[in-house]
């Protein structure tokens, strides 16, 4: 299996401790935090890790679960561990592999969908992101995970340079005609296709309006993930959730600084060191009884010492669980 790196000492079978997730990362000097929210689920996105340059993806994996996180979110690339090169059998040992390590996929992320939009000016470009989402939908069955993320439009974006403007009625029109085109593939996938709320791209910039785009298809198998960070820089997550309701099928934690004048990929932060009103983004998600993955998104590694970043993220994540309950409030 030449694309999935996997040191030799590999396990051929499931260990005592496979399907669950680890204990809890401790930190400081209280020990375990308390999960008083058993049904959200700590994730965390692949790009966190070193993965290629000083990781395998057992490594990463099994570096996830020590750290106490559940599940671990992919990322569907033109090449690499997971792109449309990989063999169908190659894919499903990334899912045995995930879950020996005790771990489940918590979803599929990409960012091609802004390089090849599904409403792009091109035809050639558009026919190519179609193709590639529905590549995603492909090895999501296959690994046995529910979440494909789907950026459904891009009206304009600062990469690739090389993309021209789409007026907003036209993007509009293509989101939802490639939506329509994906939806018998999720449903012979058994997975959904999760609209994120995507920022800079011109397209679904408030809540009502994705709401309303979920909404027009009538489809089950269309939800949404929900991005807390990619709508900071001029709003509020905590002000979404409760709109978007239980059609949140799957979350993205990234924290976002208020105080800098930037907006892009650089500008988000490790979880806590920025202006995220955490609590009240946590209140929200119980108001609307959310059960389900909560998967830190961050773009590179550190440089020295990556495994400080994963237990920082997961030690974060242990306080936001623990914090009170609606019903205590």
């Amino acid at each position: 299996m030449p694309d999935l790196p996997m040191p030799d000492n590999a396990r051929d079978s499931a260990g005592p401790g496979a399907g669950k997730a680890r204990p809890a990362a401790r930190w400081g000097t209280t020990g375990t935090v308390e999960n008083r929210r058993p049904g959200m689920k700590k994730s965390i996105n692949l790009w966190a890790f070193p993965l290629g340059q000083k990781m395998s993806l057992e490594q990463c994996f099994e570096l996830a679960a020590e750290a106490g996180f559940a599940a671990v979110e992919l990322n569907y690339d033109l090449e690499g561990y997971l792109s449309p090169a990989t063999s169908d059998s190659d894919i499903v040992a990334i899912g045995k592999l995930a879950r020996r390590s005790g771990l489940e996929i918590s979803g599929i992320c990409t960012l091609l969908q802004l390089s090849f939009p599904l409403t792009a000016a091109d035809p050639a470009r558009r026919a190519k992101g179609l193709e590639l989402t529905g590549g995603m939908i492909r090895a999501a069955g296959l690994l046995g995970t529910e979440n494909v993320l789907v950026i459904p439009g891009v009206v304009s974006i600062a990469w690739p340079k090389d993309t021209e403007p789409v007026p907003n009625d036209i993007c509009d029109r293509r989101a939802r005609e490639a939506v329509g085109k994906l939806i018998p593939l999720a449903e012979q996938a058994g997975v959904y296709l999760t609209i994120e709320n995507i920022f800079a791209n011109g397209y679904l910039l408030s809540p009502q309006e994705i709401v309303e785009f979920v909404d027009s298809f009538e489809h089950d198998r269309v939800r949404i993930l929900f991005d807390t960070g990619n709508i900071m820089q001029y709003q509020f997550p905590e002000h979404w959730i409760p709109i978007l309701g239980s059609r949140i099928q799957n979350v993205h934690f990234k924290e976002y600084n208020k105080r800098t004048n930037e907006f892009n990929l650089e500008s988000f932060r490790t979880l806590l060191d920025g202006t995220t009103n955490w609590p009240a983004v946590m209140a929200a998600l119980d108001a609307i009884d959310y059960r389900g993955y909560l998967t830190f998104e961050y773009f590179h590694p550190f440089e020295h010492w990556p495994e400080a970043l994963i237990y920082q993220t997961s030690a974060a994540l242990d306080l936001m669980l623990a914090s009170p309950v609606r019903a205590e409030r």
